[in-house]
């Protein structure tokens, strides 16, 4: 049996002051300092933010620097720096070439972003609704056909709906955009999370017992307590809907009918078709393209930054 002793401090100190006993000192390992842990740890993610922050607006930056120069000096200067303000000439030109067409493509992209989301929201919120709180045959199987067809890229299938849009004939229409958009499965999902965490059993039970009607109990309660996953819904799908490209250029052939982006493409496109540069004209339309979305992401952010959170806890 192996015994083990241990020497006084005393004898210790006297035994590393002469060097004798030949065993290195011992040292007690202690742990970093927590705040310092806690201040490189805050340095990593301030450096993480910083660069982000410079990759994400590094191109809107050369948009507006873009935006305001000429044909000359766009192509001769510094892409990073003015070169002489033109954007109100630039402007003038966008707004009045073609007669005003770039006006019209705005208004249609507000009609489908705009018209498109409130249908996909309120169809979402409903369904999201019944498949939270209400038990029926095949409720599990609905749901999995949900999450895999949001799965499914919309690529995939813009050629069937564009076959079908055909054989009844929407194409070239305006509901040939509206239609899919009412339509979104991943909103559907985020509403059914909304409706788990926000509405409780017993409310909806008390208000049975009450008397109201479902149709009551849904357009009077449930809608005003999912405002903000309501917001969150259809901020997320005018965003999508807004920056549609695919789609708009399969279904949307005359260009009365077309959105923002698709008529953008179409203008920077004509310089190798016919020798028409109107590259100043498509990046000013490019830079007043976001405005607008920036504006509803600015109004709405206390919902959605809400929402997103609510979501992510669930």
């Amino acid at each position: 049996m192996a015994t083990t002793t241990t020497d006084s401090p005393r004898k210790s100190g006297k035994s590393r002051k002469s060097g004798r006993s030949g065993v290195p000192p011992v040292r007690r390992i202690t742990s970093p300092d927590a705040a310092s842990r806690g201040r490189g740890g805050q340095r990593f993610i301030l450096l993480g933010l910083i660069l982000a922050g410079v990759y994400s607006l590094f191109p809107v930056w050369w948009l507006i620097v873009a935006a305001t120069k000429d044909r000359v000096g766009l192509y001769q200067s510094n892409g990073l720096w003015f070169s002489g303000m033109h954007l109100w000439d630039n402007l003038h030109q966008l707004f009045t070439y073609e007669d005003g067409v770039f006006l019209r493509w705005t208004a249609n992209s507000f009609l489908y972003a705009g018209v498109g989301s409130l249908g996909s929201t309120l169809i979402a919120l409903a369904t999201g609704y019944g498949l939270a709180r209400f038990d029926f045959p095949g409720r599990g199987v609905v749901f999995a056909c949900v999450v895999g067809s949001f799965l499914i890229p919309i690529a995939l299938l813009t050629l069937p709906l564009y076959l079908m849009f055909s054989e009844i004939g929407l194409v070239d229409t305006p509901w040939a955009m509206l239609i899919p958009c009412l339509i979104n499965p991943f909103s559907v999902y985020l509403a059914k999370v909304y409706t788990e965490a926000t509405i409780p059993f017993e409310l909806l039970e008390a208000a049975r017992i009450d008397g109201a009607g479902e149709l009551r109990i849904f357009f009077s309660i449930v809608l005003r307590m999912m405002t903000t996953g309501g917001a969150t819904v259809f901020l997320l799908a005018f965003v999508n809907t807004w920056n549609a490209f695919f789609l708009p250029l399969t279904v949307l052939r005359g260009q009365e009918n077309w959105t923002l982006n698709l008529g953008l493409y179409n203008w920077s496109g004509k310089r190798a078709e016919s020798g028409i540069d109107l590259t100043s004209l498509v990046l000013t339309g490019a830079l007043l393209s976001i405005v607008p979305l920036a504006i509803i992401m600015t109004a709405m952010r206390r919902y959605w930054r809400t929402g997103v959170t609510m979501g992510a806890l669930k």
